[in-house]
This record gives C-alpha cells, structure tokens and sequence, in this order.
C-alpha cells in the first residue's frame, strides 16, 4: 500500500501561486470514475481523477499542478491534465459566455492497497486579472487483486496454438487459381502449336524460288524506271531480287555478300556459263555505279536489265530441275536393283 502526501502537493501548489492570489476556496466537485465498467479497481485498471467547474465566465484561464511526476511508480499518470466544456450558457445573441467544465487526468495503479490522492487545487485567473485558487476534496482509491482460491488452485501448462479444420470457402480461392492457371496454360501451349502448325503449313505451301523471283522482276517490265531519277530503284529491285534467288537456290548468303563476295563464289559452278556469269556480273556492277556513284545508264543498258535477270533465273533453275530428275532417278534404281 502507499500513501501520498496531501500537504506536501498543496504546499508546492501554494508556493507557487501568483502574489496576486485572492486565496484559497474549498469547492465540490472532485469525481474520480474508472474507465472499466467493474464493480472495483483492479491493479492496472485506468481512472479519470478530476473537477468539475460551472459557471465559468468568458476570458477565464485556468491553470493546474503537473501530475506526470507527483505519484511515483505504483501509480501511473497515463495522460495528464485535459479540460472539456461540457455546456456553454450566453446571454442573449452577443453577450458574454459563461462554460461548464470538466477536467481531468488519468490514472493507473499498479500496487494494491488504499491511494489517497492529493486534491485538485486550481489557480484562476479573470479577465480582469483577479487570481484565487481553488480547491476541492480530494479522493480515496481502494485497488485490489483478483483473488486466488489456493485450495483447489491448479497450475496448468500455457495452452498450444488451436486449429480450426479448412472450410471450403477458404480453400475456394486457391482451386479457382489453379484452374485458372491450368486454362491459361493451356491456351499458351495452344497457340505455340497452332503458330508452328501454321509455319509449317506455309513452308510447304511456299513457292519455289524461281517463281517468285520471276514474280518480283515482272514488276519492273516497261520503261517507267528509267528515268534518271528512278535509275536506283530499278537497279536496287533487280540486284535484290537476283540476291535473294541466289541465297536460295545455290546455298550462299548473297543479300549480305558485296558483288566481288557473290561471284567469287559463283565462279566455276557448273549451273553457269561463262556467258551468263559475265553478263550477270556486269549487270551488278552497273548496278552498284548507279545506286552509289550516281551514274546514269542510258536506255540500251535499261533495256537489257530485266530479260538478263529472267534467263539468270530460268537457266540456272532448268540446270537445278534437271539434277532433281536425274538424282530422282538414280534412286528409283537403287531401289529397284
């Protein structure tokens, strides 16, 4: 149990009243109200320790002890001096106010036993600068333990953590997660089989090189690209296209090979001849002046462009037909014998 000293807390409070103190005046109003609703206060339990003040008049300052440090450790000021108006009375429309008020702090013990609390002494201060103190009765706070029946007291090991079985409604969420996962992954595997279905659909259904080829150089017929100014893109169309037949049909990486690349390894394969060869080397030559040294052909040179780059390509694939149907043949032989 501890006791605290009322005369000591009212004396500090004196002392340190203004020298314009009217004096002391003992009023009522002094409430002490526990925060749980029990029938007693238990150890730990909070309570509001405080005043109540009517008929206050407007311009009025109130000022209080600090109770954050007067109690010690076996009682607690959890929060420290709070002051609310609970009524405001005025008379008439633009006269002076006057409150009802209630202040308070709020307590914690921590110790059983009887607490004597100090009383509430309050300084005022009108606003004509009168000062006096006032002071109400202070409180007694009985706190108690919860008691413990030591006979048929029995100390029990802290329980485990309890499980409650899964519900359908919790594992709900994860099914439908793996399902929806399931469908997506599904639908992806789908797709990559379709797209390479349909590249292999078109890889078989591609023309043969020749025919596009051919297909590409028949855009360039007549002599609407032989104007000086559309000279390169004829000559670019052309070359590309030859490029392109090329890389197909003889195995060489021609559209990315300069002229000088491209027949160097053309040079002595057996599809060409030497005619063909330089005629077709003299064409990408006349090429090259005239997409990068901005020669301009005249129309003999035009003239010859296109029908040298349609019997490059018919020639060269009627030598390919013939070593298929010759290969072909020699292995229905093999098989027969």
């Amino acid at each position: 149990m501890r006791k605290l000293s009322i005369a000591a807390l009212v004396a500090v409070l004196l002392a340190s009243l203004s020298s314009r103190a009217q004096g002391l005046k003992e009023v009522e109003g002094s409430f002490l109200e526990p925060l749980q609703q029990r029938d007693s206060i238990l150890v730990a339990d909070q309570l509001r320790y405080g005043f109540t003040l009517e008929d206050v008049a407007e311009g009025t300052q109130l000022r209080m002890q600090d109770y954050s440090k007067a109690f010690g450790d076996t009682l607690i000021v959890v929060r420290n001096w709070k002051v609310d108006t609970l009524k405001t009375i005025r008379e008439g429309r633009k006269g002076p106010a006057r409150y009802n008020l209630r202040g308070d702090v709020v307590l914690a013990p921590f110790e059983a036993g009887t607490y004597h609390l100090p009383q509430i002494a309050i300084q005022r201060i009108s606003a004509a600068g009168v000062v006096d103190t006032l002071v109400f009765d202070p409180q007694v706070m009985e706190v108690k333990t919860m008691p413990v029946d030591t006979t048929t007291f029995v100390p029990h090991d802290i329980k485990g953590q309890m499980r409650y079985p899964l519900t359908f409604r919790e594992v709900l969420p994860w099914i439908l997660g793996f399902d929806l996962v399931a469908v997506l992954a599904i639908l992806a595997v789908a797709l990559v089989m379709m797209r390479r279905r349909r590249g292999q659909d078109a890889e078989a259904h591609r023309d043969p090189a020749y025919i596009v080829a051919l297909r590409r150089l028949d855009a360039f017929r007549g002599d609407k690209y032989w104007a000086p100014d559309k000279q390169k893109t004829f000559y670019s169309g052309i070359t590309d296209t030859l490029r392109a037949y090329i890389a197909e049909t003889f195995g060489i990486d021609a559209k990315e090979m300069t002229t000088a690349e491209i027949f160097d390894a053309l040079k002595g394969n057996e599809r060409l001849t030497d005619e063909l060869y330089g005629s077709t080397k003299e064409l990408f030559e006349l090429a090259d002046f005239v997409k990068f040294a901005k020669h301009v052909a005249d129309d003999s040179e035009n003239a010859a462009a296109l029908p040298l780059s349609v019997r490059f390509v018919t020639s060269t694939y009627q030598s390919v037909l013939e070593d298929e149907t010759l290969q072909a043949g020699t292995e229905n032989v093999e098989e027969v014998g």
